[in-house]
């Protein structure tokens, strides 16, 4: 399949609403939480056993996006969408079938190995043509895709508690949920299918720089640079921060106030969980659009340095001001959204656009090795303060000050990021005649 190349005058602000329309389906991961107590209640499931489909669909997230990166850059954004639609979407089908049939394993299929499938290859989908779009501005342009990752939710969690309230939270109304899920989406991700193209050449605007220009580097020659493994700590100690108070965000506040003489209700913790979403979604545009301006070592310096003292701040003063705790919480799950959003643009820095998508598939492994490690830290040490006799905030201060270490050696690593070795530089020709062969003479 070769990639739909955009005709004269096409405009490239067409191009991130394509990529918004996948982005925006995936994202329904993060709402997967709605579905847990009707999933114990319907199957007779442990809270272990109703969350293995969302760990097992982030983990395939990053492997499928690891090893799909040099597929999705092969053969174009429409092909990768179109897979990214077909697996995320068969995913609840499947799903669906195992909810009516109260086999719970072809769920666990279904949403975890389809589905996460689905999830990394459409989260790479786009990332390589926006850039290519974009070139003055890659970190906007990233930063308007991967927003509609972190604000799925937003959409998807009233939708699918809504969807419960009127099918009912059985077995056979989580099933119709699960198939108007599978539908819509379906729906939903072929507007992007239908809408995306590729540059026709290396200048998509007339004051836009070239795609081309600058250090050009393949995805299997990235892989063996310093640089790769310096980001690669860089996000990955990012991610842990960030997902270490999303993971538990509800019980966590709670806990922290609850000696004090204004206790956080359910409802109260619940809206601390929403504006927690928000605070990621406008970090992924914010935060990745000042990236343009001020550069991207600069900006994760923020997000590291920055990040470690919001942390300090809720591990010593954070159960005496409810305010600071809830700010110093959405400044980290920003830069959380944040660093998401920026890392494409800094491997295009690095790397160049050849093969970005590919590069970036590769660093997404980060993304699957801290949503075990944020997760496993807090719940670990909490469960074990808890066992000892301790309660409220005293459960968490431990877990703070390895999120502050993390972020230090985060920070290190990104000081050690320099401009890539040429001996890993690709010839000007070689690139030039791959480039030729990927685009097709006339649309």
């Amino acid at each position: 399949m070769s990639p739909p190349v955009a005709p004269p005058g096409w405009s490239r602000w067409l191009v991130p609403p394509a990529a918004l329309s996948v982005h925006l389906s995936i994202g329904q991961a993060y709402a997967w939480s709605v579905f847990k107590p009707p999933l114990e209640s319907a199957l007779g499931l442990s809270g272990t056993q109703s969350a293995l489909p969302f760990q097992l669909a982030i983990v395939m997230l990053g492997l499928s996006a690891a090893f799909g990166g040099t597929l999705v850059e092969r053969n174009g954004p429409r092909w990768a969408m179109t897979v990214a639609l077909v697996c995320f979407s068969s995913g609840f089908l499947i799903s669906a079938l195992g909810a009516a049939t109260e086999q719970y394993w072809l769920i666990v299929l279904g949403y975890g190995l389809v589905g996460g499938t689905g999830l990394g290859i459409g989260y790479i989908s786009p990332v390589s043509t926006l850039i290519k779009w974009f070139p003055d501005r890659p970190g906007m342009a990233t930063g308007i895709a991967i927003m509609g990752f972190g604000g799925g939710a937003l959409i998807a969690s009233p939708w699918s508690a809504q969807m419960l309230k009127s099918f009912g939270s059985d077995s056979s109304g989580i099933a119709v949920a699960f198939l108007v899920h599978g539908l819509t989406y379906a729906v939903f991700m072929t507007l992007g299918v239908l809408l995306v193209r590729v540059p026709r050449g290396e200048k998509p605007s007339p004051s836009a720089p070239s795609a081309l220009d600058g250090v050009q580097v393949s995805a299997r020659n990235a892989v063996r640079t310093p640089q790769f493994w310096c980001l690669w700590v860089v996000l990955c100690m990012n991610v842990t921060a960030g997902i270490g108070i999303l993971e538990k965000a509800a019980p966590m506040i709670t806990d922290f106030f609850a000696d004090t003489s204004t206790p956080v209700t359910a409802s109260a913790a619940a809206g601390f969980v929403a504006l927690l979403s928000a605070a990621n979604m406008a970090g992924r545009i914010g935060w990745s659009s000042t990236s343009d301006l001020v550069g991207r070592k600069n900006i994760y310096r923020v997000y590291l340095g920055v990040g470690a003292l919001m942390y300090a701040l809720i591990a010593w003063l954070g159960d005496s001001s409810k305010p600071l705790f809830i700010l110093s919480a959405l400044v980290i799950l920003s830069f959380y959204g944040g660093g998401f959003a920026t890392v494409p643009a800094y491997l295009k820095d690095l790397f160049g656009t050849y093969q970005v998508g590919a590069i970036h598939g590769r660093l997404l492994t980060a993304w699957s090795t801290a949503g075990v490690l944020g997760p496993l830290i807090v719940n670990r040490i909490a469960d074990h303060q808890e066992a000892a006799g301790r309660h409220g905030s005293s459960l968490y201060g431990m877990s703070f000050l390895i999120m502050i270490g993390l972020l230090a050696v985060g920070f290190v690593a990104n000081e050690l990021v320099r401009p890539v070795d040429a001996r890993h530089h690709i010839p000007a020709p070689r690139e030039a005649a791959d480039v030729a062969r990927q685009q097709p003479e006339s649309a």
